[in-house]
C-alpha cells in the first residue's frame, strides 16, 4: 500500500514537472509524424486484468522514426506511461506488461507462471537491468524481485535505470547485486 502510495505520488509531481517538456514531445511527434504521438496497447497486468498502456509513438509503418530512436534511447518513450501508474495499472518497479501475444509466446500463461501477475507491472524492473534477453533470465529476474521486493531495491532499480546510459549494463547488474 505504501509502494502504491508513493508510486502515485511520485508520478503526479513528475507529471507536474515535466508537463512542459513532454508537451514539447508531444508536438515534435505531432509535427514530424503528423500521427499522434502516443502508442496505445492493451496489455496484461496484475492479476491478469488487462489494461491500455501509453507511450510516445516511436515507430511508423514498422520502423523505428529518427525521433523515436531518440525516444527509446532515453527512455523518454516510457514517460507516459507514468499516467498508467496514476489510475493504479502500474508501478514505477515490477515486472514488465506484456501482451496477451507475449504470455503465449513465452509459454507463461500457465498456473506455474501465476506468481508473476500478484504483482502490479512495472516501467522498469530487474529483468530490463540483465545484459541478457532472453525468456529464462526475465522469469528468473522477475522471481528474483518479487521474492526480494523493498523499497530500497525499488530505488535502486530506478537509479540503475536512469544512470545506464552513463556506466553500461553490467556496472548496473553488480550494483544491484552488491558485487564490487
Amino acid at each position: 500500500m505504501l509502494k502504491g502510495l508513493l508510486d502515485f505520488l511520485f508520478a503526479l509531481i513528475l507529471l507536474l514537472m515535466l508537463s512542459p517538456f513532454l508537451i514539447l514531445v508531444i508536438l515534435l511527434i505531432w509535427i514530424i509524424e503528423r500521427k499522434s504521438a502516443f502508442f496505445l496497447q492493451d496489455r496484461v497486468g496484475r492479476n491478469k486484468r488487462l489494461f491500455r498502456i501509453y507511450k510516445f509513438r516511436t515507430m511508423h509503418d514498422g520502423q523505428i522514426t529518427p525521433i523515436g530512436k531518440v525516444l527509446r534511447r532515453t527512455g523518454i518513450d516510457e514517460l507516459p506511461q507514468m499516467v498508467n501508474i496514476l489510475f493504479g495499472q502500474m508501478s514505477f518497479v515490477g515486472p514488465r506488461p506484456l501482451t496477451q501475444a507475449d504470455l503465449e509466446r513465452l509459454g507463461w500463461n500457465d498456473e506455474f507462471h501465476k506468481k508473476r501477475w500478484l504483482v502490479k507491472p512495472g516501467i522498469v524492473g530487474l529483468a530490463q537491468l540483465a545484459p541478457v534477453c532472453h525468456k529464462k533470465m526475465s522469469w528468473f529476474y522477475d522471481q528474483l524481485y518479487l521474492k526480494k521486493q523493498t523499497i530500497g531495491l525499488d530505488l535502486k532499480i530506478v537509479i540503475a535505470a536512469a544512470i545506464i546510459p552513463l556506466v553500461g549494463k553490467q556496472v548496473i547488474k553488480n550494483w544491484i547485486h552488491g558485487k564490487r
